[in-house]
């Protein structure tokens, strides 16, 4: 009796780029950002406050201007086409960087991008001397604190934010040692 072959890997034969967001791409982004909210948080948050968090965090006009004053944004690429990103800076006190956005098609999840931009931000830590990396997560988003725990993040505190428009994020910081 022969064994299966092995599965293909699909990232293998795929052509993977890591690249520094241009301007030109913030409409993409935009829309890519209201696929992966849409499905992922319509169990987690009101629908009204997905669209709310969308317009105050992914209009193309602000991710211009975040580009511009030097917030550093990452998109991934597959065979040219962007499936994931996430953007990062440091904070006020100078001993953090604060991983803002990490967000993968929902298509794409569990092969590793997520991962793979962990690392390019970890690396930004490391080159301008922070301490740690922490980030944002919505206390009843499972995978993504399971997600963040696989990689090395801890909780550090549980907060309750009001973001506006009547709303508010109920997350978890969660930091790793860089």
């Amino acid at each position: 009796m022969n064994p299966e072959p092995a599965a293909e890997n699909p990232v293998s034969q795929s052509t993977v780029q890591m690249l520094r967001l241009a301007a030109d791409d913030a409409e993409a982004i935009s829309a890519l950002a209201g696929v992966i909210w849409r499905a992922h948080y319509a169990d987690i948050i009101s629908a009204a406050q997905i669209d709310y968090m969308l317009e105050q965090r992914y209009a193309p006009a602000l991710l211009r201007e975040q580009l511009a004053r030097g917030v550093a944004w990452d998109k991934l690429l597959i065979d040219g086409r962007i499936i994931a990103f996430a953007s990062y800076f440091k904070t006020d006190d100078g001993r953090q960087m604060k991983l803002d956005k990490l967000y993968v098609h929902p298509a794409h999840q569990r092969g590793g991008y997520g991962g793979l931009l962990i690392a390019r931000a970890l690396g930004a830590a490391r080159e301008t001397g922070c301490r740690t990396l922490l980030l944002a997560v919505n206390k009843a988003n499972a995978k993504g604190i399971a997600a963040y725990t696989k990689y090395g993040f801890r909780i550090r505190e549980a907060i309750v934010q009001d973001i506006g428009g009547g709303f508010v994020m109920d997350d978890y910081i969660m930091v790793k040692d860089v």
